[in-house]
């Protein structure tokens, strides 16, 4: 059968405001496409062709070479969503329950994550449908294109149509520790590999939110590793305007308490019993310190150390520092050569990376001693 003609785009008709408009759209779809666990209605029906649209849609994603790969397996017959079910709890599901009933029992509250995730363990088997996307092919560690990324687009493509429809999902691969099992009770065939497996139903209410997430300044690097810019650069070569800096981070195999003692301790935290480094220290134990000055780099450098629990015992440690925007001596430098801008402050920077690496070397050392 003939495939539709697809419609213009707003932007291919010229159509500013239209343009505007699909671009809030796409946006709002983008930043607001939730795990969902808790609102998922069990209830709720969601008709085969639905899906069946929805997956046509995520078909339009790209693939490795071309290859027309991906394989989606809908899951609606009550007996088998109840195995499936009972090999997710195997997984790794019941474990999640387990922990939230023992801090119900407590008194305490479990993290939000873990209690959505255990009721969603507990509920699999009630959800309308459930999608297992697959893919033809082995992941044999060679970096060869053609596998996972021919086919994790497609699943997040498929939960964006979900969304913009009314329904949703929970990307989980938490079953996986079950594959074998799985595939038995599925009839894969060898050679065929599960992605992910995705409950869809209907959600409860459509106003999801974007949630908190450091912004692109913070996890963007230009040119070379650890080399920022806390402004959007005006053109390809950095300028001292652009608020030039970098950024050293690591994960340490201690908790965020011990790698805060180890940074209180540090010859040169403002924290410690040597005289601060600089002014405006703002700490806030044990995840942020915040100071200016020191190390040589411009009265007005400002530095920054933050550490994010990874849960358990491990931490990623994250060392930033921002250039003096009135740095003399790079300054000087620039004004006595303007054309060279960019190059002395790559170099500052540079040197600056090697600083906090070392240092992050150093704290990890200490704290995971």
């Amino acid at each position: 059968m003939a495939q539709p003609e697809p419609s213009p785009t707003p932007a291919a008709t010229g159509d500013a405001a239209a343009t505007a408009d699909a671009v809030a759209t796409v946006d709002a779809v983008l930043s607001t496409t939730r795990a969902v666990r808790r609102r998922l209605d069990l209830e709720r029906p969601v008709p085969d062709e639905l899906l069946l649209r929805c997956i046509d849609v995520a078909e339009q994603a790209p693939s490795g070479a071309g290859q027309a790969s991906r394989r989606w397996l809908v899951i609606r017959d009550p007996e088998v969503k109840e195995q499936l079910a009972e090999l997710y709890r195997r997984a790794g599901g019941a474990r999640l329950v387990e922990a939230v009933a023992q801090a119900d029992a407590a008194g305490t509250h479990p993290p939000a994550t873990t209690a959505s995730a255990a009721h969603l363990a507990e509920h699999l088997a009630q959800v309308p449908a459930l999608v297992l996307v697959t893919i033809w092919g082995i992941h044999d560690g060679s970096g060869n294109p053609g596998l996972f990324d021919s086919v994790i687009q497609a699943a997040w493509s498929f939960c964006l149509a979900l969304r913009v429809r009314g329904l949703g999902s929970a990307w989980t691969t938490l079953h996986l520790a079950e594959r074998d099992a799985a595939a038995e009770l599925l009839g894969l065939p060898a050679g065929v590999s599960q992605i992910v497996l995705l409950p869809v139903a209907w959600t409860i209410g459509t106003d999801f939110h974007p949630v908190a997430r450091r912004p692109a300044s913070e996890v963007t690097y230009l040119d070379h590793w650890g080399h920022t810019a806390t402004r959007p650069p005006a053109s390809a070569r950095l300028q001292l305007a652009d608020g030039p800096g970098a950024t050293a981070e690591l994960d340490v195999a201690a908790s965020p308490a011990a790698v805060w003692a180890a940074l209180v301790a540090a010859p040169w935290s403002p924290l410690g019993d040597a005289p601060a480094v600089g002014e405006g220290v703002v700490a806030t134990p044990p995840s942020h310190l915040a100071w200016r000055g020191g190390a040589g780099a411009g009265p007005d450098t400002s530095w920054r150390i933050e550490l994010d629990g990874m849960g358990g015992r491990r931490t990623r440690l994250r060392l930033h520092a921002t250039l003096d925007p009135a740095d003399p001596t790079l300054a000087t430098a620039i004004a006595a050569d303007p054309g060279a801008e960019s190059t002395l402050i790559r170099q500052r920077v540079t040197g600056l990376l090697a600083v906090l690496d070392d240092r992050a070397a150093a704290l990890r050392l200490a704290a995971e001693a």
